[in-house]
């Protein structure tokens, strides 16, 4: 059979490629140093520096590729921790039920209570703020969401006859969570995956921008924003490119996960 894929995926599959092969080869792509001063302070375009320089005089496109480098590695990160750990808990959750089900969906009910960002900036002000740190907090904290939908949709597939004849054949929870459960769980995780992966991008940027996520001279979108905000009173746009490099990227990422989405929903049929 073959697959046809629509314009506006192709479009978003296109974009998100060029971003993560921009990322994965930035030393190679990138024409100068990530901290190297090569000019005046926000310079504008020109043949040397095509996106001018920042607050400093570093190139803003070099800034731009390898803080696109940061933050889609960060982001990606984050989501797989997120996804792996809310996953597996919201099945087992599912599987185990009665107590085991309140007592673990209580606690999670208790962190959602608390806003994800101050959470983040309690957490993060007495730790050191580090690149592992960062994946770890980020994934940990937005697990919740995922452990929500897991959940959510493996109770619903917990009673299908399928998955009783397995529980009759004595299968065990390891063989119903990742054999039964996972395959038919897959259309709404992937459709959430490419959401939070954005919400991890807008995540790392806003705690970058507030000085609590990937520090200078490193670079990464929200910081290259910070860095640079204050030229936009001067009609310098450094501060608005990373916003509009996140925007693009958000955009094709959902346009993707949209038709990963229809595509696993037209293919899926139910297991009998």
């Amino acid at each position: 059979m073959s697959m046809r894929i629509p314009f506006a995926a192709a479009v978003g599959l296109s974009i998100t490629a060029i971003y993560f092969i921009v990322a994965l080869f930035a030393p190679l792509i990138a024409p100068y140093g990530m901290a190297e001063v090569v000019g005046d302070v926000w310079e504008p375009s020109s043949a040397a520096h095509w996106l001018g320089t920042d607050n400093i005089g570093r190139d803003l496109l070099t800034r731009l590729i390898y803080g696109g480098r940061t933050t889609i590695f960060i982001a990606t990160a984050a989501t797989v921790l997120s996804f792996t750990t809310g996953a597996i808990l919201g099945f087992l959750a599912a599987v185990l039920g009665g107590w085991a089900d309140q007592l673990m969906s209580r606690a999670i009910d208790l962190l959602m209570s608390i806003p994800t960002l101050i959470f983040a900036l309690v957490v993060l002000s007495v730790m050191p703020v580090t690149v592992p740190m960062l994946i770890l907090v980020m994934g940990l904290l937005d697990s919740t969401r995922v452990y929500r939908l897991a959940r959510a949709v493996a109770v619903d597939i917990n009673v299908m006859d399928y998955v009783e004849a397995a529980k009759l054949r004595g299968e065990g929870r390891v063989w119903i969570i990742f054999r039964e459960i996972l395959p038919n769980a897959l259309s709404p995780l992937i459709a959430e995956m490419g959401m939070r992966f954005i919400f991890m991008v807008l995540f790392v940027s806003t705690l970058s921008f507030l000085g609590l996520g990937v520090q200078p001279p490193a670079a990464d979108w929200g910081g290259i924003v910070k860095e640079n905000k204050d030229g936009i009173v001067y009609g310098i746009p450094a501060a608005l490119l990373p916003a509009v490099a996140i925007a693009t990227l958000a955009i094709s990422v959902n346009l993707v996960a949209d038709w990963v989405l229809n595509r696993t929903t037209s293919l899926k049929g139910g297991r009998g």
